[in-house]
């Protein structure tokens, strides 16, 4: 399983991403996302943008990823579907995210902010595992 959905929320959206590395988990999280802001399977891989991004812990860096995928929705005004991580350890992470510009008929929900309800990143027996929850 890579994510599931946890409905406790009214105005937000929780989700449990998984992965048996910091690298799946950190897809799977930035997929999870896509998944409520847009139609993923139909949006292309046209463009190509490089993100690399920065924290003094794991905990922190999955929120400032999520956090940067968002930002890069609105300056670049483009849907993302593909999530290559190049480069990754508990204190950066570089990747290569591949989408398309945005098209209203491709797009669900508008996300505003990764917020820190309820949030956990923890490594387990299996891998990890991030719950988050998004301001909708």
């Amino acid at each position: 399983m890579k994510y599931k959905f946890i409905d406790d929320l009214t105005s937000d959206v929780m989700f449990e991403a998984f992965g048996k590395d910091l690298k799946e988990v950190f897809t799977n999280a930035a997929e999870a996302m896509f998944s409520v802001i847009c139609q993923m399977e139909k949006v292309s891989q046209e463009k190509t943008i490089e993100v690399s991004v920065e924290a003094e812990s794991a905990e922190e860096l999955m929120i400032n990823w999520l956090q940067e995928l968002i930002g890069l929705v609105d300056i670049e005004s483009m849907f993302f579907s593909k999530f290559e991580i190049t480069e990754i350890d508990e204190n950066h992470i570089k990747a290569k995210i591949y989408g398309e510009e945005m098209v209203p008929e491709k797009g669900e929900t508008v996300v505003k902010a990764v917020t820190y309800y309820k949030y956990n990143f923890e490594k387990t027996a299996d891998g990890y595992v991030a719950r988050v929850s998004l301001d909708i």
